[in-house]
Order: C-alpha cells, then sequence, then structure tokens
C-alpha cells in the first residue's frame, strides 16, 4: 500500500472514531493548561485530573503559582510521578513567567522552551491546542503507534514528529494528535494487541511487524 493511501485510510478510521476531540487535560485558562501538560509527563491524565482542581484553587495563575512554596506545590502533587522535580520546576517557570512575560503564557516555541519542565513536546502541546499554531507533539503513544503502521521508522521522537508532519496536512496536526492518542489508549495496547483484528493495524502495520509482535 502506498503510503499517501495508507495515511488517508488512517485519518478516515480515526475521523469516524473520533470525530469530536476535546483535551483530556482539565484547565482554566492558558497557563493552568500548560501547567498540566507539564505534570502529566510520565503518569496518566486521570492523576493529573485528581490532583489540579485542588491546586488551581490555590493558583490558578503564575504570580500566585511563584508565591506558593515549593513544598506547597510538592504537597498538592504528591501522588504524581516525579512530583518533588515537578514541584520545583512549577515554582521556577511561573517565577519566570512573572519575570519575563508579566505572568502571561509565550507564544513562540523559543520563548515556552526557556521554561522551566518545559521541553519540546509540552511546548508543542500548548501552542497546537492553546493557540491554534500548527504543531504535532509526539508522546508515547504517538510514537509507538507511528512504528507500528509505518509512517516513521521510529528510530526516535524527533524524526517521527517529522515524518508526521510530512504525511498528514497542516491543518490535520491538532486533531490527528488527540485521536491517535485517544486511539492508542483505546483500540491499540502496547501489549497483548491482535493487530489483525485492529481497526487501523489490520491494514496500515506489515507482515513483518505482525509477525514480530506475534513473537515477542
Amino acid at each position: 500500500m502506498r503510503i499517501a493511501e495508507k495515511v488517508e485510510r488512517v485519518g478516515a478510521v480515526l475521523d469516524e472514531l473520533y470525530p469530536e476531540t476535546p483535551i483530556p487535560l482539565k484547565h482554566r485558562n492558558v497557563y493552568t493548561f500548560m501547567v498540566a501538560v507539564l505534570l502529566s509527563a510520565q503518569t496518566t491524565d486521570k492523576k493529573v485530573n485528581q490532583v489540579t482542581p485542588t491546586l488551581f484553587d490555590r493558583a490558578s495563575t503564575a504570580p500566585e503559582m511563584a508565591a506558593l512554596e515549593v513544598d506547597d506545590i510538592r504537597d498538592i502533587i504528591r501522588e504524581i510521578g516525579l512530583a518533588p522535580t515537578k514541584a520545583k520546576n512549577l515554582k521556577r517557570m511561573a517565577e519566570q513567567l512573572v519575570e519575563r512575560h508579566d505572568g502571561e503564557v509565550p507564544q513562540t516555541f523559543a520563548e515556552l522552551e526557556e521554561l522551566a519542565g518545559v521541553g519540546h513536546k509540552t511546548a508543542s502541546v500548548v501552542m497546537v491546542q492553546a493557540f491554534g499554531i500548527p504543531a504535532f507533539p509526539v508522546d508515547t503513544h504517538i510514537h509507538r503507534l507511528s512504528a507500528r503502521w509505518g509512517l516513521s521508522n521510529g528510530r526516535n521522537v524527533v524524526q517521527t514528529e517529522r515524518d508526521l508532519k510530512r504525511h498528514f496536512p497542516e491543518d490535520e496536526w491538532a486533531r490527528r494528535h488527540l485521536q491517535i492518542i485517544y486511539f492508542g489508549r483505546e483500540h491499540c495496547p502496547a501489549r497483548f494487541h491482535d493487530l489483525n483484528e485492529c481497526p487501523i493495524c489490520s491494514f496500515a502495520a506489515s507482515k513483518a511487524r505482525i509477525r514480530a509482535e506475534r513473537q515477542g
């Protein structure tokens, strides 16, 4: 199957399954959205959504977060993975926003990636979902499914992002990002998955990939 045909079929399945793509992280404004995205690293959206209401009641703006002690932030988010590091980053990121951007979230990749705890993936999510600026964030689900479907070689997330941007039209990036995440969670697990029965793997995964996953 030609890659263009595969991409079109993948998009059609995703659109049928997920015609709406709500943002899974609860937030109150652009700042709290960035906080939630930062907290979501190496944990689940469900867990993030359990702790952020309390956190946002205390601090829903950068100045309010900067005024909190690191220990207070850590106590609120303690159930989340890497809580001590994330608490320090949230405090410092808030201070940087106050110092450099009048407490507002900047709208460029360069400025976002200069903030404590904000890497390229977090910056990409904020840019595309909060500001509508084209980006294709790659998380673990997107990285593994892109390789499974033969849309990227899976060598690293940088290459996967580059490949997906080339395959999908720019105006689809925002929804494809969320659709693939939803699909990975609900239909395409990393282990014990029958690729032949999968709505996408059944036509997108190569026979070699199917054999390899059956064997190991």
